[in-house]
């Protein structure tokens, strides 16, 4: 189970993208800015599977949803917590349907039901950073108070402090303006959040030329995974003392993702 996404990532779901990412008839609809070239993407996605598995991380790959080309980004359509995981409501509607098949998967792993989000709550798993004693939450443009509301109610039953923002337009989820990267440590867009938000955490702040510049993937020990554009970011952590492993992920920064989009934690510790 996940209890803070800065410790040691031990098992994630990912879906390599085999044939659906590719099948975009309606960009604006699936909110995915560029069609991907098909090899250069299972290349990059073979790669971060790599990467992950030589830190012993265990890989579990599903066959990718027919119709859904956003389904490659598995971050979003569940959480997984200490309790089991939650269903979530897609916001995006064309998203819908991805939410049951990552159920039906999490189940099949014997992973138990903490609970769902249901009408008119609309939650996506990028608005939803567990650190240990607090859940970040964001209000996004797929994520509405009303789902960020029954969140909270089932986090704080976990014993979670919940701390929410409303993101500006632009930026598509909270995964994208800040990550957690250690069991105490916070990489966050500057200016972005208000004083106090981070309190009790390490904060590397850095400037935000991309809605995705700070997401990287925790992998513990001081180590994480980013997309190698964001230079500056990547520098900023290395000069915090992690180890920073740069991929190429650029056909999935097309389809507005970044690392963290592309996995979907289901055992840290």
């Amino acid at each position: 189970m996940v209890g803070n996404e800065g410790t040691r990532l031990r098992r994630v779901i990912v879906s390599a993208p085999k044939a659906e990412y590719y099948r975009v008839n309606d960009p604006l609809a699936h909110n995915i800015g560029e069609a991907a070239e098909k090899t250069k993407a299972l290349d990059q996605h073979r790669r971060l599977i790599e990467q992950m598995r030589k830190f012993g991380v265990r890989v579990v790959n599903l066959k990718e949803l027919a119709g859904h080309p956003n389904s490659v980004f598995t971050r979003d359509s569940s959480l997984v917590t200490p309790e089991g995981y939650v269903r979530l409501r897609m916001g995006l509607e064309t998203r819908r349907g991805e939410e049951n098949w990552m159920a039906e998967a999490l189940e099949s792993l014997g992973i138990p039901c903490a609970g769902r989000i249901d009408p008119p709550g609309t939650l996506e798993g990028g608005d939803v950073i567990l650190a240990g004693r607090v859940a970040f939450l964001g209000c996004s443009g797929r994520s509405n108070r009303s789902g960020v509301d029954q969140l909270a109610r089932l986090l704080k039953r976990m014993g979670y402090e919940v701390r929410v923002i409303v993101l500006p337009p632009g930026h598509l989820h909270l995964g994208g303006a800040m990550s957690v990267i250690g069991p105490e440590t916070v990489l966050c867009c500057s200016g972005l959040f208000p004083e106090g938000f981070f309190g009790g955490f390490d904060q590397i702040a850095v400037p935000c030329p991309k809605a995705t510049s700070a997401n990287m993937i925790a992998l513990g020990n001081g180590e994480v995974i980013a997309e190698k554009s964001d230079s500056h970011a990547g520098q900023a952590v290395e000069e915090a003392g992690f180890i920073v492993h740069r991929l190429d992920l650029s056909e999935f920064v097309k389809g507005r993702g970044g690392p963290t989009c592309l996995i979907l934690p289901i055992d840290r510790e």
